[in-house]
């Protein structure tokens, strides 16, 4: 099955903080809601544009979605 990578994106000066932040709270989610996997992080773009995200198997993606409100996603590769 398809793994799909959700992600946040943050911007401005503390970008990199509030996404490291934010992994927190999708692990707390993980968690909470018993999801399948367990793959998340935060990488920084640049200076001022720095990401969240995490992983989930395609028939779990539309309800994360639809309570998490990720920005985009893509196809997670290994």
């Amino acid at each position: 099955m398809r793994q799909l990578k959700l992600i946040w994106d943050f911007r401005g000066p503390d970008a990199l903080k509030i996404a490291e932040h934010h992994e927190i709270h999708l692990k707390e989610y993980i968690n909470a809601q018993h999801i399948s996997l367990n793959i998340t992080g935060f990488e920084s773009v640049n200076e001022l544009h720095a990401i969240a995200f995490m992983v989930v198997v395609e028939d779990e993606m539309k309800p994360v979605r639809d309570a998490l409100k990720p920005h985009r996603g893509q196809v997670y590769q290994q």
